[in-house]
């Protein structure tokens, strides 16, 4: 495996040379705001039913989108096909009465979702809990190379898991536990889920709060109230537990305080790496129906050969699916996704025409790759990662968008996962022309480098990169962009509210493709491999 043995900017002062500047000019270019524009107001509409897998919407979506990618100019990724099949089971649960906590002599009644966020990937009609034992186990982090097990000890097999979200060194100021305030895989809630599936459990239920999840409980709530997907689970599997969800702060203070605990003192206990979990002394009941559709969701990709290595390539990618038709909101049914993922959708396309439109192909291939089920966890991008068009150690490179917010050119591009390999330093010098400077995730602690189409790739060794202009403004500052980011994910998030408007300003999304155009073919048009960096736990799996 070759290595970067080129100072980044000399690499890129090469290819420019060779190309001409001119012509890379031309190029970048050919990303404009108003084509951004056409692409979010088309597929942000209310004719495309809020691009839910399985759905009309699905339909709709994927074709626009071939053709699309016909008219750049690229060709199927996936041999003669632009699609390649995820197979899923889409499980409808619903809670039949009420959740009961019994502790002691007291017994908690629970609503659904607005107490507790209830959902089942299980493949039976029917899930009974019946007074089944709840145990405290921190965390909920097995983690050996931070000397941490919340499960030593504790015979959670058959029992209700609970655990508090995010890491440890969130809540504790110390930047040795874990990594401080930025949150590990280890604070996710999937990796949560997973472990404790590993260890037995037969439910998992987190206790929300707002600052650890990254997203007020309102998001949890509406995931369990609508359709969940997952992925076949094929032999050998661990398989998940049958009940999975969260409590809201509320309800988790009530059942807490029931047996002579507080949330807040426990979360501080729990930081600590000798804190023993507990069997808390109350048992749960739930009756959970759930019926079962399966089908194959379709991840869409295309691809421009390369000129002399098109087995080589790196991957441009934004999920295409969002949330469909669901609970209104102020008259508002349709979940459009405008930010989330339409304005990705465009960053992607305009990046893949800059590319198509260079007369002399890269020696390496660009492929566009449209992930679908990326809001059920990832679903599309992990297969996509597993069984992918290319062989995996040829994936050199992959970029990734998420919620990219049209809201003017900014002085920054913030890297999410910053640190982690160099395409960090790749980027700095991209943007340099641009008068620009790099930051790190100002809110590390939402854990978003773990939340998005980018992260199956770093799990297979490909070096990801997701980056965008975000956190100061060349206009307004860096308080009036914080403001905006905060408004979008308090009012406009997961809800019906994410849609086109007018007044959006497309300026910073063409600076932030034109950055990420640059990087992408320094790498397609030589024999660069960036690498990750020393410390990150990725590096290993190259």
């Amino acid at each position: 495996m070759k290595k970067l043995i080129l100072p980044v900017i000399t690499c890129i002062l090469l290819f420019a040379a060779c190309t001409g500047e001119s012509s890379l000019r031309r190029a970048a270019d050919t990303i404009a705001a108003d084509e951004l524009r056409d692409y979010v107001q088309t597929l942000g509409s209310d004719s495309y039913m809020g691009r839910k897998p399985f759905t009309g919407g699905e339909t709709l979506t994927v074709a626009y989108l071939v053709t699309e990618l016909e008219k750049i100019g690229f060709a199927p990724a996936f041999g003669e096909s632009w699609f390649q099949n995820v197979p899923m089971v889409e499980v409808t649960s619903r809670v039949t009465d009420e959740v009961t906590v019994t502790a002691g002599s007291e017994k908690i009644g629970l609503t659904a979702p607005d107490d507790i966020a209830i959902e089942s990937p299980s493949m039976k009609q029917l899930v009974e809990l019946v007074d089944i034992p709840m145990v405290f186990c921190g965390f909920g982090i097995v983690a050996p190379e931070y000397g941490w097990n919340d499960y030593a000890e504790l015979d959670v097999k058959g029992k209700c898991a609970v655990v508090l979200i995010n890491d440890p060194g969130l809540y504790t100021g110390d930047t040795t536990l874990f990594k401080g305030r930025e949150m590990t895989y280890y604070g996710r809630w999937t990796y949560k889920y997973e472990e404790a599936a590993r260890q037995g459990a037969t439910a998992i239920l987190i206790v929300h709060e707002t600052v650890g999840a990254g997203y007020d409980y309102s998001i949890p709530r509406k995931s369990s109230i609508s359709p969940g997907l997952y992925m076949e689970q094929a032999e050998g599997d661990t398989p998940p537990c049958p009940v999975t969800g969260w409590f809201s702060a509320d309800a988790a203070k009530r059942i807490f305080s029931a047996v002579g605990h507080d949330v807040e003192s426990l979360r501080v206990e729990a930081c600590a790496a000798d804190f023993a979990g507990f069997s808390m002394g109350t048992a749960i009941s739930m009756s959970v129906a759930n019926s079962h559709r399966r089908n194959s969701s379709l991840n869409v990709a295309g691809i421009l050969p390369g000129s002399t290595v098109p087995e080589e390539c790196i991957v441009i990618s934004a999920h295409w699916d969002h949330f469909g038709i669901g609970e209104p909101e102020n008259g508002d049914s349709i979940y459009n996704g405008a930010v989330d993922n339409c304005t990705s959708m465009a960053w992607a396309f305009e990046i893949g025409e800059a590319f198509a439109s260079i007369k002399e192909r890269p020696a390496r291939s660009v492929i566009l790759f449209f992930p679908t089920a990326e809001e059920q966890g990832l679903l599309g991008s992990s297969w996509f990662a597993a069984n992918p068009p290319v062989k995996t150690e040829n994936i050199v490179a992959a970029f990734n968008n998420d919620l990219l917010l049209p809201m003017g050119r900014m002085k920054d591009i913030m890297i999410t996962g910053y640190g982690q390999s160099q395409l960090d330093d790749m980027l700095a010098e991209a943007i340099a022309k641009q008068g620009r400077y790099i930051t790190p995730d100002p809110n590390p602690e939402t854990g978003m480098y773990f939340r998005s189409d980018h992260f199956p790739f770093a799990q297979i060794g490909v070096p990801a990169l997701f980056a965008r202009g975000n956190s100061d403004s060349r206009e307004f500052g860096k308080e009036w962009a914080a403001a905006q980011q905060k408004d979008y994910i308090t009012n406009r998030y997961h809800k019906p509210a994410d849609n086109y408007y007018p007044e959006m300003d497309f300026d910073g999304i063409v600076e932030d493709a034109r950055a990420v155009f640059v990087v992408g073919y320094s790498i397609v048009t030589s024999d660069i491999r960036p690498q990750w960096k020393p410390g990150s736990e990725f590096a290993y799996l190259r």
